[in-house]
């Protein structure tokens, strides 16, 4: 097990020994009267190193997990700069102590060691914040740049099931009867159809929207559908006063695939449901898969949706399948 360790820090063995060689030329008089002397202050400052590199290191890891930088940044600089005093202060008069014990070697001054000491450590702390900073907002850029092509991916998936021939031949059909039967609602058909479509162009580079947009959106969008399905298709909506951001046209590509892979019709109406529950806007419909999908999927809506959302909050989209219902989860975005 120590071997395993020493393998994997080799190269803060290497530094320590090579710093525990040289050092004392520097800072000992002694050294070069006595080799035994010499040898035993090598030592000693080779564990002063290994102490001071491998103790901050733990307490920077320690204290990333207890307190991460994007949440309290101000909180986690003033415990990291506390914790590194107190952890170098007293691990060196301790190291020094035992030094002395062992050796019977008499130390002078301590003040100077403490003071390089606290050098060290402020540096090797501010070295491994400075990585930190440049590692993740490099991971940020990546972050944003998959974020950005998953938007895209999206908006062009979307926008490409509203123009594909089934859709519009659909809602051609539907309209080239309302216009015969009821014109009023065809000229509304025609300005739903309308507000679909810029809807879906407006948000074409936003990574979120408000909810109240997106309903809005889903309402002209639902009407489309209910027209087609009337009776056949029942989309309830329960998110009153619910207060949240989400990603452009998620909730609409989840009906959407509801509809396209279940059977809708007057023996089988389709249910879908949109409610809030534990911090998520679920999306949930009965289950009544179709032996044939005569509409091509690409398989993409969901994966989507799940990708996008692992970029926007750390909670994941959640998919169950329970007691003939399809249940989506998405969690809610808050700022």
């Amino acid at each position: 097990m120590m071997m395993q360790y020493i393998r994997k820090k080799w190269r803060v063995v290497l530094y320590s020994a090579i710093a525990g060689a040289i050092m004392p030329y520097f800072t000992c008089n002694r050294c070069s009267d006595s080799f035994e002397f010499y040898l035993w202050i090598s030592v000693y400052t080779f564990v002063i190193w290994m102490a001071m590199w491998l103790g901050n290191e733990a307490i920077t890891v320690w204290l990333d997990k207890k307190l991460p930088w994007t949440k309290k940044p101000v909180l986690r600089l003033l415990a990291g700069i506390t914790c590194t005093f107190v952890y170098t202060v007293f691990m060196l008069l301790l190291l020094r102590d035992l030094f002395v014990r062992i050796s019977n070697i008499p130390l002078g001054n301590t003040s100077g060691m403490i003071y390089f000491g606290l050098a060290f450590s402020f540096f090797f702390t501010f070295f491994f914040t400075s990585r930190w900073f440049l590692l993740n907002w490099r991971q940020s850029e990546i972050d944003a740049e998959k974020l950005k092509k998953e938007s895209i991916s999206a908006q062009y998936e979307s926008l490409k099931n509203q123009v594909n021939p089934h859709f519009l031949f659909n809602s051609f059909n539907v309209l080239s009867h309302l216009v015969y039967e009821d014109q009023e609602k065809a000229v509304k058909f025609i300005k739903q159809l309308s507000t679909v479509y810029r809807y879906v162009l407006d948000t074409r580079e936003k990574e979120l929207v408000s909810l109240d947009d997106e309903l809005a959106f889903l309402e002209s969008y639902i009407f489309l559908q209910q027209i087609r399905f009337e009776s056949k298709l029942d989309i309830q909506i329960a998110l009153s006063g619910v207060v949240s951001f989400v990603a452009p046209l998620a909730l609409q590509m989840l009906i959407e695939n509801a509809i396209k892979h279940n059977v809708v019709s007057a023996d089988d109406p389709l249910h879908i449901r949109i409610y809030s529950e534990e911090g998520f806007i679920c999306v949930e419909n009965n289950l009544q898969k179709k032996r044939s999908n005569s509409e091509p999927s690409a398989g993409v809506g969901l994966e989507n949706i799940c990708k996008r959302y692992e970029f926007l909050t750390e909670r994941k989209a959640v998919i169950t399948k329970t007691k003939g219902l399809f249940i989506v989860k998405l969690p809610m975005i808050k700022e």
